[in-house]
């Protein structure tokens, strides 16, 4: 990684030139890569979007089977005005030994496939050096989630800077450079707690709930892979990240001084879906049809009081096993509160659907909840004034959105980030509860702990308890939830700190083109 003594915006400040060179036309050319997951690829565009607006060329690579999640926003922007693009590549079923039509992790028919999949992200590798070294202009830079790590390749072979997307924030990040410099996690055993060192804030995990890298299975490819990728993350030039400076001040600044790399804090870039057409459409693989359908959840959240619903879900990748998604299920029926259930991509679908239906959940629940089996407008959603918390997975993505939302959380993380994600959440910025997951069921890997219940359905219906409806506890949560909301949306305006990183960023890489340009005239 380049590394450079880094401080946060208020250090730099953006004066008016610099504010017009990066909102004026130039021959700047970032090329985003995003990862072919919706969490990963979401923010990515939302990223290349709000760069995009500031006049620089933007184009979007992705694959033809992911293309549709975002081509309706993209025209839209194309139609305002914004230089911004989608240049397509064929994604290496046969040679991955893929089945045809999976292009995405979502997509995979067995997570048996996890390698095979990793193997294709690799075997791009030549047909994006021959893509990108035809386009004009001349790629000027390479954006790419860290986890397509043959980009670092490529972007030597161009002789452009590469810049790692992680699709995380910088408490997490410093978890995982403080955990990987420490190996304090080797000392321990599955089931023992230890502190994450070198953090702000007292930080106690079980080893069990740390990422997969820091607990290496018993597939050497797979492990070696991920070894490559933090390799890679290593020699980029920076990193941008998804969040924003005053949400997590003290980590972003220790994150900086500890590895000295260049980091951008350009969020939340969700905030630019501004309008509702936007927000709505956001993932959608099927504009239309979802557009009905959100016209329908938005109508029936108009008919309940403010801050009255719980909105659940699991995210993208919902691998929880049916047992326990049942004990969810009857926790948020036990609240006797409005509830928005969202069960899109449910592990071993078929069960839970006979569950449903033997059990007459649906018909029991009419009255005050809707389960969604498919895509939901979850930016659109959460930022309905209905919504009174968030039963979340803590992807991320989602903990962002909450924030952006001003909704508390219920935290009931499964595997990756998701454990740090929650106890940033209930420890730091102080706006969630925990249900009492307590180790990590790591993706593909859900067979192992087959029926295994971690939460039942008191916990739930309890946890949800502690952060909707009254009490002191609870508003003082709903006001730290209320004011990161503000804080978040002013990052992003012209002057606020993600604002002025994104101009930054633009500039630090006009600085490098114009340097390579010196070097070859010389």
């Amino acid at each position: 990684m380049q590394r450079s003594l880094h401080l946060s915006p208020n250090c730099f400040p953006v004066t008016q030139e610099l504010a017009m060179e990066t909102t004026t036309p130039c021959n700047l050319h970032f090329v985003f890569i995003p990862l072919m997951a919706p969490g990963h690829m979401l923010p990515l565009v939302d990223m290349a979007k709000l760069l995009a607006r500031r006049n620089v060329k933007v184009t979007i690579v992705t694959t033809p089977l992911n293309a549709p999640q975002f081509r309706a926003t993209i025209e839209r922007e194309i139609q305002s005005g914004s230089p911004i693009k989608i240049l397509l590549v064929k994604f290496p079923n046969v040679g991955a030994g893929i089945p045809e039509g999976c292009e995405n992790l979502e997509t995979l028919p067995s997570m048996d496939l996890r390698e095979n999949f990793m193997v294709a992200l690799s075997m791009l590798q030549q047909p994006l050096e021959e893509l990108l070294e035809k386009q004009e202009p001349f790629p000027s830079c390479i954006v790419s989630d860290k986890h397509i790590s043959c980009v670092s390749y490529v972007a030597n072979k161009l002789k452009v800077p590469r810049i790692v997307f992680d699709g995380t924030n910088c408490f997490n990040l410093l978890c995982n450079y403080n955990l990987h410099v420490s190996k304090v996690y080797e000392r321990v055993a599955d089931s023992d707690q230890l502190v994450v060192p070198g953090l702000p804030h007292i930080i106690e995990m079980k080893k069990s709930q740390l990422p997969v890298i820091f607990r290496p299975g018993p597939n050497p490819k797979l492990n070696a892979i991920r070894e490559r990728v933090w390799m890679a993350e290593e020699e980029a030039y920076g990193v941008v990240v998804n969040s924003f400076h005053e949400l997590e001040a003290e980590y972003v600044e220790e994150y900086q001084r500890v590895t000295g790399y260049k980091v951008w804090c350009v969020g939340p870039v969700s905030l630019s879906n501004k309008d509702d057409l936007d927000k709505a459409q956001r993932g959608s693989k099927n504009s239309y049809a979802d557009e009905i359908e959100t016209k329908k959840y938005v109508k029936w959240l108009d008919s309940w009081p403010e801050k009255s619903v719980i909105y659940a879900c699991l995210g993208s990748l919902n691998r929880v096993a049916p047992k326990q998604l049942i004990e969810i299920g009857l926790g948020l029926e036990a609240t006797k509160r409005p509830f928005i259930w969202v069960l899109r991509g449910a592990y071993k679908r078929d069960e839970m659907e006979k569950w449903l239906l033997d059990e007459g959940f649906e018909e029991r629940v009419k009255e005050r909840g809707i389960l969604i089996k498919g895509w939901a407008p979850q930016v659109l959603i959460l930022s309905h004034k209905a919504i009174g918390a968030f039963f979340t997975h803590c992807g991320w993505n989602s903990t962002l959105e909450a924030v952006c939302a001003g909704v508390p959380l219920v935290t009931f993380p499964m595997f990756s980030d998701q454990f740090y994600n929650e106890k940033f959440a209930v420890q730091v910025a102080e706006i969630g509860v925990r249900v009492g997951a307590e180790f990590a069921v790591h993706f593909g890997d859900e067979d192992k702990f087959g029926n295994l219940i971690q939460v039942n359905r008191d916990n739930v219906k309890e946890s949800i308890e502690k952060v909707i409806g009254e009490g002191e506890d609870k508003e003082k949560r709903r006001e730290r939830a209320r004011k990161f909301a503000e804080m978040a949306k002013k990052a992003v305006e012209e002057g606020g700190s993600s604002h002025c990183n994104m101009s930054l960023l633009i500039y630090d890489i006009m600085r490098v083109q114009l340097l390579s340009q010196r070097k070859l005239t010389v």
